[in-house]
């Protein structure tokens, strides 16, 4: 039976990649930060060249105040996804977080190889909340975050994912205990994150009242995993009025800065470019992460892995935040703020 079940959730990991990189997967909504325009200033004194975009995240030193975030994990195609961006990442100094490990810690995969591979940049594990709720799951969080050497655990919250998805999880009694306990025990800094439809900002106040150490508002306006859950169903009809369900991550960035203005915040939920990491930082985010573009970007048509063109995409990233910068004569993204930027 065991064996059936990680069959299943094998099989489902690769339908999520297959179905990720799909036009169905993106919200139908405007992108959030379409309507967000920096102030253009025409004198910069500053060098382009010499803008300094490096930032501190978890205690290590990035290259950019970005990193790819969180896409998949438990099977051998997700497994050279990972050992892929891993190798790039370390090449650029920005971190690394890893999807769901629930999957490869059952299946005996647990990632270790990533640490040699990537042994300067932040890594950080990924456990979902119904799983910490389990008997077993603080000490399946353990074994991930020690599997992997992590910086840092991400303890993702997907309610929407999880009533949508056929095999998903429906009780979610004690999950708030659950999250509140580990957070006091784990020898890690704890990422709270959502996967696409935001958090709410009473709920970043709550979490970081906790001890979280990161709230990720991963708006919706990216990867739509409430999209691809319906996707996979015959029956998706009831989950129709929910497919664009959520906080925009412009709207859930701005409100979470203003109720906890104390807690590091993580931006995602459908960044495309440097200029909207840029624009992420300007409304308040501390760094941002972005998975989807660079999932498209080194996994291709026929399932090959092109990290050279990964690496020059992540290249290009870090030129346009610096680019953003020296448009708005700041020195460095960190001095990026409202007061450089319109909203519509």
């Amino acid at each position: 039976m065991d064996d059936d079940k990680n069959k299943q959730a094998h099989q489902r990991k690769d339908n999520h990649l297959d179905l990720a990189k799909q036009p169905l997967a993106k919200a139908a909504i405007d992108h959030p930060f379409d309507s967000v325009h920096f102030h253009h200033y025409a004198l910069p004194s500053l060098h382009l060249d010499k803008i300094d975009i490096t930032t501190r995240f978890l205690s290590k030193k990035m290259d950019a105040p970005f990193f790819i975030g969180a896409m998949t994990g438990g099977t051998d195609r997700a497994d050279a996804i990972n050992r892929a961006l891993a190798e790039v990442a370390q090449s650029h100094n920005i971190g690394l977080a890893l999807g769901s490990q629930r999957a490869g810690l059952s299946s005996g995969r647990d990632q270790s190889d990533l640490r040699k591979i990537a042994p300067d940049i932040p890594l950080i594990g990924n456990l979902g909340i119904t799983q910490l709720a389990s008997p077993s799951g603080h000490d399946m969080a353990l074994r991930a975050i020690e599997a992997i050497s992590a910086d840092a655990m991400a303890i993702h919250l997907n309610p929407l994912q999880e009533a949508v998805q056929p095999e998903g999880d429906h009780d979610w009694h004690h999950t708030e205990d659950a999250l509140a306990s580990f957070i006091a025990l784990s020898p890690v800094p704890v990422i709270i994150k959502e996967v696409g439809a935001g958090l709410h900002p009473d709920l970043v106040a709550k979490c970081h009242a906790m001890g979280a150490a990161y709230c990720d508002v991963a708006g919706l306006g990216g990867t739509n995993w409430t999209r691809i859950e319906a996707a996979r169903r015959d029956d998706n009809a009831p989950y129709v009025p929910f497919l664009d369900w959520g906080i925009p991550l412009d709207k859930a960035l701005i409100s979470a800065r203003q109720t906890a203005a104390d807690c590091r915040l993580i931006a995602s939920g459908g960044l495309r470019h440097g200029l909207d990491v840029a624009k992420s930082l300007a409304l308040g985010a501390d760094v941002a992460c972005a998975a989807g573009p660079f999932l498209k970007t080194l996994e291709q048509d026929d399932n090959s892995l092109d990290k050279a063109k990964l690496s020059e995409e992540i290249a290009n990233w870090k030129l346009q935040i610096r680019l953003a910068c020296f448009l708005t004569n700041c020195e460095k993204p960190s001095l990026l703020s409202e007061k450089h930027i319109n909203i519509n």
